[in-house]
């Protein structure tokens, strides 16, 4: 079994074995008999092999690079899908055999503009982002309308034909995956735009993009060289993300960043690139110094000497190496450093230029110190103004005896101070009733104890007495 069919029928809940019969069948036949189920059919299989391109599952006979730049394996087709008979073959199963209908769903696929022909969307820049593109005059021949009827002519009806009741043979073709082209391009954008932290941070060459940017959809597995012809066509023409001269690259954060790329542009990117090479070359060095150490060693325990001595030279000449490696690329640093900061410059003068011109405006726009000496002359004199005629309407209002208003005030005073006189005169009444009553709960508590304490004697007594009379008329009745 094949990674393909494995990853659709492990990951794919369409895929269940009780709905492989009609998914392997002729379902074509379905489209006017049952339309629904001639769309489910057809969603599963467009879903599946979109998600397993992702993947980097989808292996035809010419869709691996057994090169990989970051150690993650070989690279795959993930925006790409080669349909071919090897595509059917990956996809047979012994007991269905290979999906008869996978022609039309490709042809449906590339009606929908979920799957454009590579050679018409290197010719014809279009406009992916939208969810379906608009023919503004169905008549212009156009390369994806002259393309669309050619491959229709092939197969044996014309624009505007009903769809035969057979199957469409499946056509050898490169189609772009609409769907993983924009995944990766919204990833990439975030990623760079997102995180960058200079100007400089957004300028690549085309190898260090591809080294950066070869997991952007899988981190096992990684894109291939048409891959990323794709994605930086589309970056750079379709949505303006990028601006790419065929060697550089550099992000655009916003619209009004410049389309072109520049010599500044271009030197960065050779730099940065330059200093991506030395890192790994001084990686790569001090690892071959620790297996020449590990090797003179066990040379050293054999008391191999023409080992030891060859595995030592062949150390200095490494440590040699590594020294000029690392001065070089100390260097570049210092080199890389200053451009930034210069850069860096750059942005702040053209910023304080910006704030120089709205300053300017803004004090256009007040006439100047001697328009605000004006400006405040005037609201003095107005402010005067107000204030005369305030003095103008009190001089009218009725004139008030002083005296009659301090009466007023002393005579609402008293009251007050009467009002809480009286108030701190009943709380202290009552206090003093709580008090009373309180003493007169006490005597009467303490008069029942006494009575009860009179009792208790008189009983004791009247006891005592007893015991003592019953002792004494003893011996009298004992002698008669």
């Amino acid at each position: 079994m094949s990674d393909l069919l494995n990853y659709i029928l492990t990951q794919e809940d369409s895929f269940k074995k009780n709905r492989l019969p009609s998914l392997y069948s002729d379902f074509t036949l379905q489209k006017k008999t049952n339309p629904d189920g001639y769309a489910v059919n057809v969603a599963a299989w467009e879903r599946a092999l979109t998600r397993a391109a992702r993947g980097g599952y989808v292996t035809t006979s010419h869709s691996r690079e057994p090169i990989s730049t970051t150690g993650t394996g070989v690279k795959s087709d993930h925006l790409i899908l080669r349909t071919d008979d090897s595509l059917l073959r990956a996809l047979e199963i012994p007991e269905y055999g290979q999906p008869v209908a996978l022609g039309a769903v490709l042809d449906e696929a590339i009606r929908k503009h979920t799957m454009v022909p590579l050679q018409v969307f290197k010719a014809t820049a279009l406009r992916l982002q939208k969810s379906q593109w608009s023919i503004i005059n169905p008549g212009v021949l156009s390369p994806w309308n002259v393309m669309t009827w050619g491959m229709k002519q092939l197969r044996g009806f014309v624009v505007g034909a009903d769809t035969p009741e057979t199957s469409a043979r499946l056509q050898v073709q490169e189609l772009v995956l609409v769907e993983n082209l924009k995944e990766a391009a919204d990833r990439a954008v975030k990623q760079t735009v997102g995180g960058s932290q200079s100007k400089m941070d957004l300028v690549y060459s085309r190898e260090r993009f591809t080294e950066e940017f070869a997991t952007v959809l899988n981190k096992n597995s990684e894109l291939s060289k048409t891959d990323f012809d794709v994605l930086l066509l589309y970056l750079s023409r379709d949505i303006g993300a990028i601006a790419y001269d065929g060697k550089t690259i550099r992000f655009r954060p916003s619209n009004d960043s410049p389309r072109e790329i520049t010599e500044e542009d271009t030197t960065i990117a050779s730099i940065k690139s330059l200093m991506s090479t030395m890192t790994k070359q001084v990686d790569r060095l001090e690892r071959k110094i620790e297996e020449l150490n590990l090797t003179a060693k066990v040379a050293l325990q054999k008391k191999n000497r023409v080992s030891v001595l060859a595995a030592v030279r062949s150390k200095k000449l490494t440590e040699h190496n590594l020294k000029q490696r690392l001065d070089t690329l100390t260097q570049l640093e210092e080199v890389y450093s200053r451009i930034e900061h210069a850069t860096d410059h750059v942005e702040y003068v053209r910023v304080m230029e910006a704030s120089t011109g709205v300053l300017r405006g803004l004090h256009t726009q007040i006439g100047g110190a001697e328009r605000v000496e004006d400006v405040v002359e005037e609201l003095r004199e107005e402010m005067s103004k107000v204030d005369e005629i305030g003095n103008i309407l009190n001089e009218v209002a009725p004139e008030i005896d002083e005296a009659e208003l301090d009466d007023e005030i002393e005579e609402l005073e008293n009251r007050e101070r009467q009002a809480r006189e009286e108030k701190e005169a009943e709380e202290t009444r009552k206090k003093l009733a709580e008090l009373d009553d309180l003493e007169q709960k006490a005597k009467e508590a303490a008069r029942a104890a006494a009575s009860e304490q009179s009792v208790e004697s008189a009983i004791e007594e009247s006891i005592e007495r007893l015991s003592h009379m019953s002792v004494e008329e003893g011996p009298g009745a004992t002698a008669q």
